[in-house]
């Protein structure tokens, strides 16, 4: 027995004066210098065995108090091993391991927060553009309403009172938007007395919402309620004078709406043609946004918001 014991502990001591060992070879080398037909180490829950054999005997492998390894041997016959001399390189080998296992959990912590970095990063985005598309879609529409005063007021040399109501309008939307607040009258009356409100002042633009009976969720009237802002300031800026009309109505498929204008049209062909951010607003709501025209037969905006 001490002599099987003395083989062990010379053998484990050469293979440590060779380096740090391979965990499959010092269970090799344990085994053959015991005389067993197989030998097995389980460190950090993985089982490294070299031989093989019927019955196995297993021992706790110590460094100090804690437990950093199992020892088994096979046959049975040949007895429980002084493991002791097993402590040191176990415990190197358990370190290691256990080092390993933190640094890939320290790995898959930093990518988790690198993805909710990236998330929060893209919300900030989402906020960002559609904030952009508030101020574009109702703070514009009444600054293009300001502009066209301006000019009227330079020709005629009246309307103060008129521009100073539209600075007031311009500024109170401005901060509204900015504090993420919805239009009052959007709010409290819906989409059909938010529309009849804000193009009441237009003479050329006529609303038509006898058909829009239904309520809908308030992000889906709002995209609509800024869609049809932008498709009539675009065609104001765009085709000045021109005959607007704007109808919002209940069908089928869910809220349709139009706003159609008899000025010159313009090529399909032409940049921005789909006016992407009319449709980006729309789709965010599930809906579709389409867009005719041609040179000299006007232009429509059309699109629903299902059900």
């Amino acid at each position: 027995m001490r002599n099987r014991e003395r083989r062990v502990a010379e053998a484990v001591t050469a293979l440590l004066g060779r380096g740090e060992p391979d965990p499959a070879v010092l269970a090799q080398v344990v085994g053959e210098a015991a005389g067993a037909t197989g030998c097995a180490l389980v460190v950090d829950g993985r089982r490294y065995q070299w031989g093989d054999g019927d019955a196995w005997v297993e021992q706790d492998i110590r460094s100090g108090d804690t437990v950093v390894g199992i020892l088994a041997v096979a046959p049975e016959s040949v007895g429980p091993l002084s493991a002791a001399v097993l402590g040191a390189p176990v415990a190197a080998l358990w370190l290691a391991a256990e080092t390993d296992r933190l640094r890939r959990d320290g790995d898959v912590a930093a990518r988790a927060l690198v993805d909710d970095r990236w998330r929060a990063a893209a919300e900030m985005e989402q906020e960002r553009r559609g904030l952009e598309r508030d101020l574009h879609d109702g703070a514009q529409h009444n600054l293009v309403a300001l502009r066209m005063a301006l000019a009227l007021a330079e020709h005629t040399g009246t309307g103060a009172e008129r521009l100073l109501a539209q600075v007031e309008k311009a500024e109170r939307v401005l901060v509204e938007t900015a504090a993420g607040i919805l239009p009052g009258a959007l709010v409290a009356g819906g989409l059909a007395a938010a529309l009849c409100i804000e193009l009441a002042r237009h003479d050329a633009v006529t609303l038509d919402s006898d058909n829009l009976r239904r309520h809908y969720p308030v992000p889906v009237e709002a995209a609509v309620y800024f869609v049809v802002l932008e498709a009539v300031n675009n065609a104001r800026k765009h085709a000045a004078g021109a005959q607007v009309t704007v109808t919002v109505q209940d069908s089928y498929q869910g809220l349709e709406f139009s706003v159609i204008d008899n000025g010159p049209g313009f090529a399909m062909a032409a940049p921005n043609a789909g006016l992407p951010n009319l449709t980006a607003r729309v789709a965010a709501v599930g809906g579709t946004v389409h867009v005719r025209s041609a040179p000299g037969t006007g232009t429509a905006v059309s699109g629903v918001v299902p059900l």
